[in-house]
């Protein structure tokens, strides 16, 4: 028996469902695979990558395998198209991306300035006090529903409440904190 003939007999148990027989010719495939698409000149960073996806399209197109034909030349002509793929990404890649090591470096952080944080701790701070003046309902079904983002059929089930109920009463609370943070007290 050849080696062809033996990866022929591989893909053929495989085929009816032979998942060791499966997992020795990927394995058996892999190292060939690289050596194919290292020839048609892919990037070595790049290798790793089409042999996977050398692996994929045997396993999407193992049906079509003819285990009556030569296994070799079709897991080359497979090896050699995902290389061809390989090298139009690479080079499509390259043309477009540029690196900029110094940008990459010098480029502000996204960390937020002292007076933002402590702005934003104000925010916080107002906005917990004026949920806490609200009427207990609707003080609840703030915390419920907006701060805790639980579902209306969630809400209702802890608090005892339809969901309707919560609905007008986060309705409510909502302009009520509107007019508060505004400081349109009287409208």
């Amino acid at each position: 028996m050849t080696e062809s003939q033996g990866f022929s007999a591989l893909m053929a148990a495989s085929q009816t469902g032979d998942a060791r027989a499966y997992q020795a010719l990927l394995r058996a495939c892999a190292p060939i695979a690289a050596a194919i698409i290292r020839r048609q000149g892919v990037p070595a960073d790049r290798i790793d990558d089409a042999v996977q996806e050398t692996l994929l399209t045997i396993h999407r197109a193992r049906a079509t395998y003819d285990p009556s034909r030569p296994f070799l030349p079709w897991l080359r002509a497979i090896a050699q198209r995902r290389a061809v793929d390989a090298l139009r990404t690479h080079g499509r890649t390259t043309a477009r991306e540029i690196a900029d090591d110094d940008a990459y470096l010098n480029h502000p952080g996204l960390e937020l300035p002292a007076d933002a944080t402590l702005d934003r701790a104000d925010q916080t701070r107002v906005l917990a006090e004026a949920i806490a003046a609200l009427p207990p309902g609707q003080r609840q079904a703030v915390e419920l529903l907006a701060l805790r983002e639980r579902s209306l059929d969630e809400a209702a089930v802890d608090t005892g409440r339809s969901k309707g109920a919560l609905k007008v009463n986060l309705h409510r609370a909502i302009n009520a904190l509107r007019q508060r943070l505004s400081g349109d007290q009287d409208a």
